[in-house]
């Protein structure tokens, strides 16, 4: 199953996508959603970021070329740390270049999504607490990460995480590419089978500190080739199987 959440000019809900028609959905995401009537097609609606998550937990240098490429170790147990979720834009959504920032850079990653409360679960058990997986963008104001010593400002401007373009519950992501372009270039080409730590891992070691709930999303990290990105420019992440997830940068008013 596919989930989306959509605005048709009303408020936003919940809704399922079939074959590029986007139906209504009835039930609870994660819980016993199903399809319901018909909405309209893709070119119909406005999608939206397709999770409201209590937090973003986010893994950093979970791959080795990317953490060599920034002159980084790589680290002995997961890095971790949190967006806000009000940094959080659907697909199509313009990422603000912020002001105090000189340098910002994309950074394309698969998302998992959390499909029930999970608290202190086993590597064992963790594939049964995901609820599906979506494609997203870590942007990253560079500068302001390297001079604050600690990367909450940097990580977290508005709309510094995008997500989308929707949810897919059926999906093995254990060997999957992720890629992002910019203007439609490739940067980013890497694999998901190269991670450090693995989903059933981070889900076990997250899950020891913190409670995770439905719709909460763990981004797992990035391959080798982030870079900056100007004004005008089209970052799109694409992890295979999961569709594209575009934004566009523009200058903060």
């Amino acid at each position: 199953m596919r989930i989306v959440r959509y605005s048709d000019g009303g408020p936003p809900s919940w809704g399922v996508l079939e074959d590029q028609t986007v139906k209504a959905a009835e039930g609870q995401p994660f819980v016993d959603l199903a399809a319901g009537d018909v909405v309209g097609s893709l070119d119909e609606v406005q999608l939206l970021a397709p999770v409201v998550p209590t937090k973003v937990m986010c893994v950093g240098r979970n791959y080795r070329e990317h953490a060599a490429e920034l002159g980084n170790p790589v680290p002995d147990e997961p890095l971790l740390f949190l967006k806000p979720p009000s940094a959080i834009v659907g697909p199509g959504h313009n990422v603000i270049y912020p002001e105090p920032s000189n340098r910002v850079d994309h950074e394309g990653e698969l998302i998992i999504v959390i499909g029930r409360t999970a608290e202190r679960v086993s590597s064992d058990d963790a594939m049964s607490v995901v609820g599906g997986y979506t494609c997203g963008n870590d942007v990253t104001a560079r500068d302001i990460q390297k001079s604050d010593g600690q990367w909450t400002r940097g990580k977290g401007f508005h709309t510094f995480c995008p997500l989308g373009p929707w949810v897919e519950t059926d999906y093995d992501p254990s060997d999957v590419r992720v890629t992002c372009t910019v203007n439609g270039d490739v940067r980013q080409d890497g694999h998901t089978r190269d991670m450090i730590f693995d989903i059933p891992f981070l889900i076990e070691y997250i899950t020891r500190f913190t409670r995770l709930e439905v719709g909460d999303v763990i981004m797992t990290g990035t391959p080798e080739g982030v870079g900056p990105v100007k004004v005008g420019d089209t970052m799109s992440v694409e992890v295979e199987g999961l569709g594209t997830l575009s934004n566009t940068v523009v200058a903060e008013d």
